[in-house]
């Protein structure tokens, strides 16, 4: 069994690809507003190529890959690279994230393809501050959602990015929410990453906060879930929400981070918070066989970083989230 391990001993087995830096929503954490920078798709990855280096990955322990974006589900060919991706003998865990806004036509298209779960980021059940924080429709996500469960996607994630004076007065809506609808809940702290205008760490709210205020209210009991990322998971006791907090910024789990993120035109980003990158595409189009990328794809993992520097040099980066993926 073959294996990507880092100069540190961490094995690498998990793969986030952004299919596009495009989307039709615009949160201010994501894209600044007014962003016209976004890669033409003659400068994209084909199908071919990304299938093929995602089955090279496969063939190098690579076991679980989430598609992300931007908002993936606007790329026309989706359904097809799905399945394609699907059909790799190697590949266990095929998991999307998606705003939800094109569930409604997309759901059952995606269980068909083979996607086990989704995560959809939703930060707000309140119309105002929803659009506040994406420029989009809350009514279109939330149909989505319903169009989700309708089509028997399961866990299906809710991503709440945590922010302080914004969206933390709706905590426990969300968690009402989620008990309701049968959904998982995952807590984002926001980092010092892509922000614009008002900087997310001025928004910037521990989540041991957020869970001892929880602890108050509801049993809080230890839990596990199925997935790859570095979620930590409690589950309300007499329900069956589990809700996980993801904490880049108050408990990083770099010591223990298996991942890396390839963006649509074929960069290999090694950390979220690091400039630390290797461009794939002009190796995918020179001729290189599958032990030459392979080998590439093994030299790249070892210059991964121990670990990102958003509490020391929070200005370390601008990045547009879209593109790396979530």
């Amino acid at each position: 069994m073959f294996e990507l391990r880092d100069g540190f001993g961490r094995k690498i087995e998990y793969l986030r690809i952004s299919v596009t830096d495009r989307c039709d929503f615009r949160c201010f954490y994501c894209i600044p507003k007014g962003y016209k920078g976004f890669s033409q798709p003659e400068s994209w990855l084909t199908l071919d190529e990304l299938e093929r280096l995602v089955r090279l990955f496969s063939e190098l322990g690579v076991s679980k890959m989430r598609i992300t974006g931007g908002e993936p589900l606007i790329r026309p060919d989706l359904p097809d690279m799905i399945r394609r991706f699907g059909a790799l003998p190697m590949l266990e865990d095929l998991s999307l994230s998606t705003n939800a806004s094109r569930l409604t036509e997309y759901a059952s298209l995606l269980k068909e393809a083979g996607v086990g779960r989704i995560n959809v980021s939703l930060d707000s059940l309140d119309h105002a501050v929803f659009y506040k924080i994406t420029q989009g429709d809350l009514d279109r996500v939330i149909e989505g959602l319903m169009a989700a469960k309708a089509a028997g996607l399961h866990p299906i994630k809710i991503n709440m990015v945590v922010m302080k004076g914004l969206n933390d007065h709706e905590i426990i809506d969300m968690v009402d929410f989620c008990i309701k609808h049968d959904f998982t809940l995952r807590f984002i702290e926001t980092m010092p990453v892509g922000a614009t205008g008002k900087s997310a760490t001025d928004y910037f709210l521990d989540l041991q906060e957020v869970k001892d205020d929880l602890a108050k209210r509801f049993k809080l009991e230890p839990a596990k879930m199925k997935g790859a990322g570095p979620a930590d998971y409690v589950r309300v006791r007499g329900t069956n929400l589990r809700i996980g907090f993801i904490t880049p910024m108050s408990q990083h789990f770099c010591d223990t981070c298996n991942r890396v993120r390839l963006s649509v035109e074929g960069t290999l980003y090694l950390c979220l918070g690091q400039h630390d990158t290797v461009e794939l595409r002009p190796l995918m189009r020179s001729g290189a066989s599958d032990d030459e990328i392979k080998q590439a794809l093994q030299d790249a993992i070892e210059l991964k970083p121990k670990k990102h520097e958003f509490q020391s040099q929070p200005d370390n980066l601008v990045r547009i989230m879209s593109i790396t993926g979530g």
